[in-house]
């Protein structure tokens, strides 16, 4: 049994990484209710967050309140804490638009939408308090995690599962343009492993991209999919709503140098994580 200190106490454990991360990890956790900002023990992992741009039609300020407000009032609990360290999980969409991919930690932020534009800035209020305060703090920034556990899969939110489920009750399924814009994915369980991996041996005050760095089409995964099924969904090209032009990034993937450098290795590469989530979908 760990002792209570080496535990990692985890923020936003009832959320689709989150949850598995625990139930991956249940003797190395602390899982921290919502309702509570304090930590219980010095390494926290911070998965609390919103997770679409669309959030700005029914509710604007959802994004602030739990990408920025929440993240501040968590550090300002805790900041007093000794050996305090904050690791905190980021997405792919604070990029944005990028001239030359794949992404490195390094490159140019432009993201677009209240979604990424907040995760953008929980990160820099991160930075900055973190330095202020002398706190160790990790930035991990997600690629696309697919899962069949992801009950929040919709066309705004995981759309490849969304589409797979289609796939299976041989519903059409509709690609924005032709589906040859191009994303990272990985499967859950190889996130956890990854984000268990940076916060034992990667840098501390850093960031880290977490992906499979390899880059592959809507496309070619749903005719694998699909394949794969025997469905008999029609695949159709349609144009992309304009708020989707506006927030959206067409092509993503991930420079994944330095959790390659720790000695990470992938084990659902996206056809082993994609009949995982086929053959299990909406049975948990």
């Amino acid at each position: 049994m760990r002792n209570q200190s080496e535990k990692v106490s985890v923020f936003g454990a009832t959320g689709f990484i989150g949850r598995r991360y625990c139930k991956t990890f249940p003797n190395s956790v602390i899982e921290i209710p919502r309702e509570s900002n304090t930590a219980a023990s010095s390494k926290v992992l911070y998965f609390i967050s919103t997770t679409t741009n669309y959030n700005i039609f029914d509710n604007p300020f959802l994004d602030i309140e739990t990408n920025l407000i929440k993240l501040i009032s968590v550090l300002e609990e805790n900041k007093n804490k000794p050996n305090l360290e904050f690791n905190f999980i980021s997405s792919w969409f604070v990029y944005g638009k990028q001239e030359k991919l794949p992404a490195k930690e390094t490159s140019p932020c432009n993201p677009r939408g209240f979604y990424s534009i907040t995760k953008r800035a929980a990160e820099q209020l991160l930075v900055s308090y973190c330095e202020t305060y002398k706190i160790n703090y990790r930035i991990l920034r997600l690629c696309n995690v697919i899962g069949e556990t992801d009950s929040s899969a919709s066309p705004k939110k995981n759309a490849l599962q969304h589409m797979i489920g289609r796939l299976k009750t041989n519903e059409p399924v509709y690609l924005y343009d032709d589906g040859s814009h191009i994303r990272d994915y990985m499967y859950v369980d190889d996130v956890c492993h990854a984000l268990s991996l940076c916060i034992k041996k990667s840098s501390i005050n850093k960031i880290v991209n977490i992906g499979s760095g390899n880059p592959v089409t809507i496309k070619e995964l749903i005719e694998y999919c699909k394949d794969y099924l025997g469905s008999q969904s029609v695949i159709t090209s349609i144009a992309p709503p304009r708020f989707h032009e506006i927030v959206q990034t067409k092509d993503m993937f991930l420079d994944i140098t330095e959790l390659n450098r720790i000695g990470f290795e992938e084990k659902f590469v996206s056809s082993k994580g994609l009949k995982i989530i086929m053959e299990n979908l909406n049975e948990e």
